[in-house]
């Protein structure tokens, strides 16, 4: 069993939990579900920012703990003031050490869209998602067939949520459907856990010429932005890079300096 299938069987069992603690029609009536959020595409897409969508990270399966050491708060708030175009907030605990109580607190004191990263495999977990703050979520082709992804994404567009559907290789395409806003790509290989930036080019030329491109993964300088960008990609998720200093905020601050058009 891989680590991945270890997450899906222990996000099946987490669902079934939370569905008792807190049933749909609970997260229906909480204030946020009401509440509009800002468009994750709209942003990337705006040529006037950066680009960066910013993750909070505490810790990975294969890192072990990152940064445990600063508040959400801290991070995100410092993310939105280098000039990030948006937030990845982790909400897996069990393997990331995240929860829903990280992206209600960024979302308290930040203004820009706000990634739940997490394994989506539940309409429950949309529901979740939409009334804890979140703009978008992230789909996962790996752990969807295409039938799984089309269903997921036409829940998140009911809601008012945004699409974003991470591929990591060729066999994945067809995941992407109407409902996909943002396609994501990942440098890292899921079964190597080896990390190719160019992986992300040779992909992207197999992708709708009208969908926004985000490359995730493996980005540590601004020349990896830049190549990025000449070939064809307007979003970049970077995340430990920032997460392992001591102040993830001024990570990003220096990062975004770096990389301005």
């Amino acid at each position: 069993m891989t680590i991945l299938d270890k997450i899906i069987a222990r996000k099946h069992q987490e669902i079934e939990e939370s569905k008792r603690v807190m049933p749909v029609e609970d997260l229906m009536a909480m204030e946020a579900f009401k509440k509009e959020v800002p468009s994750l595409s709209a942003y990337l897409a705006d040529p006037s920012k950066s680009g960066i969508i910013a993750e909070h990270k505490r810790q990975s399966p294969s890192k072990g703990i990152i940064n445990n050491k600063v508040t959400v708060q801290e991070v995100v708030t410092g993310y939105e003031k280098a000039g990030a175009s948006a937030l990845s907030v982790l909400t897996d605990k069990d393997f990331f050490g995240g929860s829903n109580e990280d992206l209600v607190a960024a979302r308290a004191v930040t203004t820009i869209p706000i990634l739940r990263k997490d394994f989506i495999i539940s309409p429950y977990q949309i529901y979740e998602a939409k009334a804890i703050g979140a703009s978008a979520i992230l789909l996962i082709a790996a752990v969807l067939d295409d039938r799984q992804a089309f269903g997921l994404g036409y829940i998140a567009h009911q809601l008012g949520l945004e699409v974003l559907m991470e591929l990591h290789d060729e066999s994945e395409l067809s995941r992407i459907n109407e409902h996909v806003d943002v396609v994501g790509i990942n440098n890292r290989n899921l079964k190597t856990f080896e990390v190719s930036l160019e992986k992300s080019i040779e992909l992207a030329k197999k992708l709708p010429a009208d969908r926004l491109k985000i490359s995730e993964s493996g980005i540590h300088s601004a020349q990896d932005v830049f190549f990025l960008r000449e070939n064809g990609f307007q979003g970049f998720l970077i995340g430990e890079s920032f997460m392992k200093t001591e102040n993830p905020g001024q990570a990003c601050i220096d990062f975004c300096q770096q990389i301005k058009r």
